[in-house]
C-alpha cells in the first residue's frame, strides 16, 4: 500500500546537497550533488523534501542550476579533501562564463597540486594570475602556490633521506586518525572514528530554502583521544579511548614528563559560534583521569580559539594555536609560560620569524637540540600544510628563519603533527593524508643516511694526511652539511640526508686544495666509498712544470692534447681562489736568444689567454716568457753533438705560485 503522507513527496537531490553544503556535511553534499546529476543510484533514505506533485521522467535542470551543481560538487569534493575527483569537475567549472564561479580556475590547479602534477599546476596558476581575477586574496596565494610547485619539483628530484611507514591494525581506522603524542614509551593518538550513536537522528534545516528539513543519524565521526596498547608496528595492536569530556570532542594531548598531567584541546562542534579550547587533566595513582577543567584566560582568549596544546619537556612553557587578536594571520603559534602553581602567565606570539598570515599549526619542542617543529599552510613547501623547524629562545622569544624539512617528510597534501621517539627528532610519528583522499593518517618515520668516506693522501708520498680540512655543502644551494679534520689516518667520514648533489673540498696549509663532485641521486648502496685523494704540495715562489703542454713547432699556438693538459690546471686554479700564478715559458738554445726569448713569452701568454677563456680571473695571472735563459738539462752532450733528451726538457711549460693570501677573487 501506498503510504499517502509519502506520496506528495519525492526526493529533490539538489535542494539536499545545498543544505548538507551549508551545514560542512561534505561528504553527503557531494554524494547528493553526484546523484542530481544522475551519476550514482537513488537512495534509500529518509531524506525528503516537499515538492508539490512528482513530475514525471527526469526532473528538468536550468543551465544555472547545472552549472551550480558542478562546482559544488567539486567544492565538497575538495573541502572533503578529495582532491582526486574534485580536480575532475574543477575543470568542467572552469570554464563556466558566469563569474561567481572564477575560483574554479584557481581551485582546480590546487587540486593539481595535490594530486602531484606540479608541471599542469604551474600552468594553471600562470593562467589563472593572467586572467586579472578579483580576488586579492586567491591572487597571493596563486603566487605561493606557484613557489610551491617549484620547490615540490627540485624536492622530487632529490628527495631527503626519510624512511616512512604507515601504521597497521587499529590505528588508522575509519575517520582521521592524527595527533600522535608519544611519551614514555607509550603512543597517544586522536581519532574521528565513528561510534555508536543507539539510532539517534539529527535535523539540519536550510538557509535558502526554509521548507528544507533532513533528518539524518547524527555524525558517528566523533574526535576522541586514543591509548595504545602495545607496539606501533605491530598489527595486533590495541587502543583504548580515554573518557574525559561527555559532550565535547577532544584531541592532541600533551603531557608534562611524568605523564600524570594532559592537556588537550576541546570543542562541542555545535556551530560557528563554538569555539575550541586547551583543558587540562590529572592522573590519579590508579591511572584514572579527572575531570578536565578549562586551562584559564591566560591560555584560552574568550570569543576566540585555543588549539593543540605542547608542553616543553622541561615543563616550563606551554605552545599552543591560536587566532586571537595580537597575531600575523589566521592560526598562530604562542607560548605561555608555566608558573610553579601551574597556572600559566602572560602569554607571546612568537613573533613574524615563525608566524605568517596563514596558519601556524601542531608545534613540537625538541629540547635536546633546541629545536622547534611545527606545520604552516603559508610558507614555500611541498604545498598543504607542510612542517617547519626553527631554532631559538624561549626566554628571548628570539627564532631563526623555520626551514622546510623536505620531501618527503612533507608531502604535496597536508603533514601535521610530528612527535619525537628519540632525542634529536631523527625519529618519531606524524599525520599525513598523503595516501587518503579525505583523512590523515598515522606514519612512523625515520632518518636514514647515506656514508661517504674514504682518505687523504700526500700526492708524492703516498702517506695519510693529517690536519687536512675536510667541507661538504650542497651544490645547489651552497649550504655547508658537514665539516672535518682529518686525524693522524687521514680518514674522513660524513653520514648524509639527503641526495642532493654534493661538492667536497679537502684543502691544508700549502697544499693544493681540491674539490670532487658527488652524485648520491643513482647510488642504490647505502655506502659511497671513494678512493684515497691525493693532494699536492707547494712553495711560493718555487715553479713547478705542467707536463705534456706542446705548442705548433716554431710557433705559440697550443695543440689540442695540450689544453686537456691546462684544464687540470684550470680546476686547481678554482679549487685555490686565494692563489695567483705566474706562467713561465722557456726554450732549448736553437735560434737566436732575442727570438726565443720573444716566443717563450707568447706561449706564455698563450696559455694565460687559455685560462681566462675557461673562467679564471685574468688578475690572477701573469705570464713570463724566459726563452733560453735558464735550462734545467744540457742542450748538448759533453762530446760537443745534440743532445735531444736535455733539448726536451727545456722546452717546457711552467706555473709557480706567487701569492696565496688572497682574501677574495672577482671569480675562477
Amino acid at each position: 500500500m501506498v503510504n499517502p503522507a509519502r506520496s506528495q513527496y519525492v526526493v529533490d537531490y539538489q535542494r539536499v546537497a545545498d543544505t548538507y553544503f551549508q551545514h560542512k556535511e561534505y561528504y553527503a553534499a557531494a554524494q547528493y550533488y553526484q546523484k542530481a546529476l544522475d551519476l550514482i543510484p537513488s537512495p534509500t533514505t529518509e531524506t525528503a523534501v516537499p515538492f508539490g506533485k512528482a513530475p514525471s521522467g527526469k526532473m528538468q535542470r536550468k543551465r544555472s542550476d547545472y552549472e551550480k551543481i558542478i562546482f559544488r560538487l567539486a567544492e565538497s569534493l575538495r573541502l572533503y579533501k578529495d582532491y582526486l575527483n574534485a580536480e575532475k569537475w574543477y575543470a568542467i567549472a572552469k570554464g563556466f562564463s558566469d563569474k561567481q564561479y572564477q575560483s574554479a580556475a584557481f581551485w582546480h590547479p590546487v587540486c593539481l597540486r595535490a594530486n602531484q602534477k606540479f608541471r599542469e599546476a604551474l600552468s594553471g596558476f600562470g593562467q589563472y594570475l593572467a586572467s586579472s581575477p578579483a580576488d586579492d586574496n586567491l591572487k597571493k596565494r596563486a603566487n605561493l602556490e606557484i613557489a610551491d610547485c617549484r620547490f615540490a619539483i627540485r624536492e622530487l628530484d632529490y628527495p631527503r633521506l626519510y624512511r616512512l611507514t604507515k601504521l597497521a591494525g587499529r590505528l588508522n581506522s575509519a575517520g582521521s586518525n592524527y595527533a600522535p603524542v608519544w611519551i614514555n614509551n607509550q603512543l597517544y593518538f586522536t581519532s574521528s572514528r565513528p561510534i555508536d550513536v543507539d539510532g539517534k537522528k539529527e535535523y539540519l534545516s536550510s538557509d535558502e530554502d526554509s521548507k528544507v528539513r533532513i533528518a539524518k543519524k547524527e555524525s558517528p565521526y566523533v574526535n576522541a583521544i586514543y591509548q595504545l596498547s602495545g607496539e606501533p608496528s605491530q598489527a595486533t595492536n590495541e587502543v583504548k579511548k580515554l573518557t574525559l569530556l561527555k559532550d565535547m570532542e577532544q584531541a592532541a594531548p600533551t603531557f608534562n614528563p611524568a605523564g600524570n598531567r594532559m592537556y588537550f584541546t576541546a570543542w562541542q562542534n555545535k556551530g560557528e559560534k563554538d569555539k575550541h579550547a586547551i583543558y587540562t587533566s590529572q592522573r590519579d595513582d590508579k591511572g584514572e583521569w579527572s575531570a578536565p577543567v578549562i586551562a584559564g584566560g591566560m591560555v584560552n582568549a574568550a570569543g576566540f580559539n585555543s588549539i593543540q596544546p605542547c608542553l616543553t619537556k622541561d615543563g616550563r612553557y606551554l605552545v599552543f594555536s591560536s587566532d586571537r587578536p595580537g597575531g600575523f594571520g589566521k592560526y598562530d603559534l604562542w607560548y605561555a609560560p608555566v608558573n610553579g602553581d601551574g597556572t600559566f602567565g602572560h602569554p607571546l606570539n612568537m613573533g613574524a620569524a615563525v608566524n605568517t598570515a596563514e596558519d601556524e599549526e601542531a608545534a613540537s619542542w625538541l629540547s635536546a637540540v633546541g629545536k622547534l617543529v611545527f606545520s604552516s599552510n603559508g610558507r614555500t613547501g611541498m604545498g598543504g600544510f607542510d612542517f617547519y623547524e626553527t631554532t631559538g629562545s624561549f626566554a628571548t622569544n628570539t627564532w631563526k628563519s623555520p626551514v622546510n624539512k623536505g620531501n618527503p617528510f612533507n608531502s604535496s597534501k597536508d603533514d601535521m603533527y610530528f612527535t619525537a621517539t628519540d632525542d634529536a627528532g631523527n625519529a618519531g610519528f606524524i599525520s599525513s593524508d598523503r595516501e587518503s583522499l579525505c583523512c590523515l593518517e598515522l606514519f612512523k618515520i625515520e632518518q636514514t643516511s647515506l656514508a661517504v668516506s674514504g682518505q687523504l693522501t700526500d700526492c708524492v708520498t703516498g702517506k695519510p694526511l693529517q690536519g687536512v680540512t675536510v667541507r661538504l655543502t650542497d651544490s645547489l644551494d651552497k649550504t655547508e652539511l658537514g665539516k672535518m679534520v682529518t686525524a693522524q689516518n687521514g680518514t674522513y667520514h660524513f653520514a648524509l640526508t639527503t641526495r642532493r648533489p654534493l661538492l667536497m673540498v679537502a684543502s691544508k696549509t700549502k697544499y693544493f686544495s681540491k674539490s670532487i663532485f658527488i652524485d648520491p641521486v643513482h647510488n642504490a648502496t647505502d655506502t659511497l666509498v671513494n678512493p684515497s685523494i691525493c693532494l699536492d704540495t707547494y712553495q711560493v715562489n718555487k715553479p713547478v712544470i705542467v707536463k705534456d703542454v706542446y705548442y705548433e713547432f716554431d710557433k705559440s699556438e697550443l695543440t689540442a692534447s695540450s689544453k686537456t693538459v691546462l684544464d687540470k690546471l684550470v680546476k686547481t686554479m678554482a679549487d685555490n681562489p686565494n692563489i695567483r700564478v705566474e706562467i713561465g715559458a722557456h726554450t732549448d738554445n736553437k735560434g737566436t736568444e732575442a727570438y726565443n726569448l720573444e716566443l717563450s713569452l707568447r706561449r706564455a701568454e698563450s696559455c694565460v689567454q687559455y685560462l681566462v677563456s675557461q673562467g679564471i680571473d685574468a688578475e690572477r695571472l701573469t705570464s713570463r716568457g724566459y726563452g733560453e735563459s735558464m735550462p734545467i738539462a744540457p742542450n748538448t752532450l759533453d762530446n760537443g753533438k745534440d743532445n735531444p733528451d736535455g733539448r726536451s726538457k727545456n722546452r717546457r711549460t711552467e706555473f709557480k705560485v706567487t701569492r696565496d693570501d688572497i682574501l677574495s677573487a672577482k671569480g675562477g
